[in-house]
């Protein structure tokens, strides 16, 4: 995991409640893709059980829409294939239901997505690429 990077970037402009919930959504598909990512459960002094968590940092960047739009259209090309992307769309966004999300993700054209959310992992080299002079968000 030394030679492994993720990164969150997210579309500074939101308000706080978006940035959050964007953040969370990236976080569980990430959880789901990558699960050797979350450490064992762990035990307080008290006995009491946590469940495990990531083990490493994932910095949480600020992007402009246009940024964000940019990172995505070079993580098509080949030369990034073996990071993994979890992408989060205005599309996306706006659905009240995953049913409804694949329905419409099922007729939008990519170049009509506006992405307000990417989360980047693998090669630390190939992330930083992409993102290495980025700054956080705060």
């Amino acid at each position: 995991m030394q030679n492994e990077k993720c990164v969150m970037v997210i579309d500074e402009t939101l308000p706080a409640g978006m940035i959050a919930n964007t953040a969370a959504i990236l976080g569980i598909t990430l959880g789901k893709k990558l699960p050797e990512m979350v450490g064992a459960d762990v035990t307080d002094q008290s006995g009491n059980e946590h469940l495990g968590i990531i083990e490493f940092p994932v910095p949480i960047l600020r992007g402009s829409p246009e940024m964000i739009k940019q990172i995505r259209e070079k993580l098509y090309q080949s030369d990034f294939q073996d990071l993994t992307v979890v992408d989060f769309s205005d599309l996306a966004q706006g659905c009240r239901t995953y049913d409804e999300f694949v329905e419409k993700m099922g007729r939008a054209p990519e170049s009509a997505l506006q992405y307000i959310g990417v989360a980047i992992c693998g090669p630390k080299k190939k992330v930083n690429k992409l993102t290495g002079s980025m700054s956080l968000l705060r």
